[in-house]
């Protein structure tokens, strides 16, 4: 299933043009396709000179979360925040070099210095925004998905198995607070099941393993079209937040990255990849450092 899906997903990313490198820890470098987007000396200058001089972005990520960023069966990391990044990465006449990562790890890298950028569909919330900045670039909810016809209602799951990804803020925010409500009407709580990456949650609903997955509301979207049929929404999106790029507290690339994606919105190029990935619904109008929300 996740095959056919990065397939079609790879083949809506050749319409696009322009190159940045692609690289994994696994592997020689590959190339991925940019949105339209040329540098901008105006926004390029104000990158932080050890970023300018080195001539690239490195950017950490977990390359398990599609449509967002995830790897073609070739092992090239693709996806929206992918080609979005790449557009970002252009204006400043910058290339990317990704390099994966588990989830949890990214933002201590951010801080470490090991990365410039984290990119992994983050969602900017105030405990993160203690560790590092975050430029948000798209707003999302959460979502649940289920086996067709299962009958599972998010608001009342106690005594449900459900599935999601380690360190997502649906393993740290939701379930902790679903649970808590569940033991608080003398119900049975909820048993979470958690994986290292989404694709592994996903399929734990398909295989019966579990009765339901939570996840960002783009990613559960695109593993109910992908399932033919398999799977279906589970109640409605709630706790819509933005997703944010991180990097250092206090670093002058927060700024630059904002500039860059504000360029990108005014010139149609962040639509652009939007529509490419079928995200045209968490587009936002204007960047902000550190917007969260909660």
């Amino acid at each position: 299933m996740w095959r056919i899906a990065v397939a079609m997903a790879a083949s809506g990313a050749l319409a696009m043009s322009g190159c940045a490198s692609n690289t994994d820890s696994s592997g020689p470098a590959t190339e991925t396709t940019a949105a339209t987007a040329e540098k901008v000396d105006a926004i390029a200058n104000t990158l932080p000179e050890p970023i300018k001089s080195s001539g690239k972005l490195v950017i950490g990520t977990d390359p398990t979360y599609p449509p967002n960023e995830f790897k073609d069966p070739s092992g090239k990391i693709i996806g929206f925040d992918v080609d979005l990044m790449n557009a970002i990465a252009a204006t400043l006449g910058l290339t990317t070099e990704y390099r994966p990562s588990a989830f949890d790890k990214i933002i201590p890298s951010v801080q470490g210095g090991t990365y410039n950028v984290g990119m992994s569909s983050f969602t900017d919330s105030k405990e993160r925004e203690e560790q590092v900045d975050f430029v948000t670039y798209f707003e999302a909810g959460s979502a649940w998905a289920q086996k067709a016809g299962a009958g599972i209602n998010p608001d009342d799951a106690c005594g449900k198995k459900v599935a999601v990804q380690t360190a997502t803020v649906q393993d740290t925010d939701e379930m902790p607070a679903r649970i808590d409500k569940c033991v608080k009407d003398g119900k049975p709580a909820i048993e979470v099941i958690k994986f290292d990456d989404q694709t592994a949650a996903t399929n734990a609903v398909m295989l019966g393993q579990a009765d339901a997955m939570s996840a960002d509301s783009p990613v559960t979207a695109y593993a109910i079209k992908q399932s033919d049929g398999k799977l279906e929404a589970a109640g409605d999106i709630f706790d819509s937040a933005p997703y944010g790029w991180a990097v250092q507290k206090g670093s002058p690339l927060a700024e630059t990255l904002r500039q860059a994606l504000e360029h990108l919105i005014e010139t149609g190029a962040y639509e652009q990849v939007a529509k490419n990935w079928g995200a045209e619904n968490g587009m936002i109008d204007k960047p902000v450092i550190n917007g969260a929300v909660s």
